[in-house]
């Protein structure tokens, strides 16, 4: 489960890598009219519907292109710099530069995203937690967030909430990891009482 939790959230550290968007992707967006010309509210009506899932990864990856917008060239700079220390594991020079993103942009959502994901990869889950609440107040529909929220307070023994956070995540975004699917069957039983 911790593999999986490392991977979901290391994924959104590595936003040129992670968030670029799959082969086919710009198939189905230029097909659905162009996903940038949509509005968040369209494109979150749009990734909710099961499918097509070229069609749902565009979708994804517009999100994601969207929620890296920063608007700031030092802010970007600032990731950009994040994201090579993460890359690198100096972790203490990526906190610096994170600390700085949320200091300057409280409302950049990325920001409190990345630096959630180098509190988990730090065993720092209260930190963690409290970054991706910042982040869900921001987007309550970051789907991402929702099911590293959902697995984190799974290794921390938080079940059912655990189980409503994974739940979220895959009612907003259907094409999400089958890992997010599997640990929702797991967690299910252990809700209800009925141990597997």
């Amino acid at each position: 489960m911790r593999a999986f939790v490392i991977s979901l959230v290391a994924l959104t550290a590595l936003s040129s890598v992670a968030f670029a968007a799959p082969p086919g992707a710009a198939d189905s967006a230029d097909k659905s009219g162009g996903l940038a010309s949509q509005s968040i509210d369209q494109l979150f009506t749009s990734l909710a519907m099961p499918g097509d899932e070229a069609a749902g990864a565009a979708v994804e990856a517009e999100l994601q292109r969207r929620w890296r917008d920063s608007g700031s060239d030092t802010v970007d700079l600032l990731m950009q710099w994040a994201t090579e220390a993460i890359a690198t594991k100096n972790f203490p020079r990526a906190f610096d530069y994170l600390d700085a993103v949320t200091t300057l942009r409280p409302d950049y959502i990325e920001g409190w995203n990345r630096r959630a994901t180098l509190f988990f990869l730090q065993d720092e889950y209260g930190k963690a937690l409290s970054d991706l609440e910042k982040v869900l107040a921001l987007e309550p529909r970051h789907f991402g967030a929702l099911a590293g929220l959902g697995m984190i307070l799974n290794e921390i023994d938080r079940k059912k909430e655990a189980l409503i956070a994974l739940q979220k995540a895959i009612a907003i975004d259907p094409y999400l990891d089958d890992q997010v699917r599997d640990a929702i069957k797991k967690l299910e039983p252990e809700i209800d009482g009925r141990e597997i």
